[in-house]
């Protein structure tokens, strides 16, 4: 018996691992389309859509994190992510399935064989013999690293 409380997460495979976000985060998954590029973004910004009038950035994790092949084709997978108040998409290999987590399954992130920094990992957990990374997608988004919410646009405070 576990009285532990259970999260639900989205599976997605980037490379050869397997990882998870939160399922309350996800707007909603579609496939890649053309973007707009924005001058100067890093590699991974690949640029951004208009999904229903919002400007929406998409990061492609696999070149953010050295993982998988970077295509673009009918299998391409974004999936759009509601993070405080602005829609990111994010492109990953594929997305694999919904899983339900009892926080008691959830090991710590360890310091080391990951793609990700330990800083945006929320733990792992096994499902059917596979070890799954859960990842703080939150945190990631928005992470310096990524650079998404410049500190330097006032534009709503000025």
């Amino acid at each position: 018996m576990s009285s532990g409380s259970q999260q639900e997460f989205l599976t997605f495979v980037l490379g050869d691992e397997n990882y998870a976000l939160d399922i309350m985060t996800v707007k909603e998954i579609r496939g890649y389309e053309a973007v707009t590029k924005i001058a100067n973004a890093p590699d991974y910004i690949k640029g951004v859509l208009n999904l229903r009038g919002d400007i929406v950035p998409i990061i492609d994790l696999r070149i953010k994190f050295q993982v998988g092949e970077a295509t673009y084709d009918e299998f391409t997978i974004v999936i759009m992510l509601m993070i405080g108040d602005r829609v990111v998409g994010i492109v990953v290999d594929e997305v694999s399935d919904v899983i339900k987590v009892e926080d008691d399954d959830i090991r710590p992130p360890p310091e080391f064989g990951v793609a990700f920094d330990s800083a945006y990992l929320h733990g792992l957990t096994t499902i059917s013999e596979q070890m799954i990374i859960l990842v703080n997608i939150q945190k990631l988004i928005s992470s310096d690293e990524l650079g998404l919410f410049d500190p330097g646009q006032k534009a709503e405070h000025e």
